[in-house]
């Protein structure tokens, strides 16, 4: 598996989770603290947020196809995109975990 797979994984897991969060900011803005310019402000970031995640899903279905992941953790990456700041740490742990697989399989390729 590439690097970059990873890495376009990793940008788009960032950008969702962040869209989300201003998402969820600016709904708390518009409808408890019922501020001006915050419908305007949500309906920027949601449509940016909706077209991005649609990007995230397409990007992460690539890296667990690739990397052979089971139906259910595919599943789980898939939806971390749709709770706010889960994208953040299921992104750290996939990272992290598909790291040290490439680390792990390094030497043994430079063996042969």
């Amino acid at each position: 598996m590439k690097k970059s797979v990873l890495t376009r994984y990793r940008v788009m897991a960032y950008v969702t989770g962040v869209l989300l969060i201003a998402l969820c900011l600016g709904m708390i803005a518009k409808y408890v603290l019922e501020m001006d310019g915050a419908a305007d402000f949500t309906q920027v970031v949601s449509i940016a947020h909706g077209w991005l995640y649609v990007v995230y899903l397409i990007f992460a279905f690539d890296l667990g196809s690739k990397a052979k992941w089971p139906v259910k953790k595919q599943l789980w990456v898939l939806l971390a995109g749709t709770v706010p700041t889960a994208a953040f740490f299921v992104e750290r742990r996939i990272s992290r975990e598909l790291d040290a697989k490439v680390a792990g399989a390094e030497p043994v390729a430079a063996k042969a």
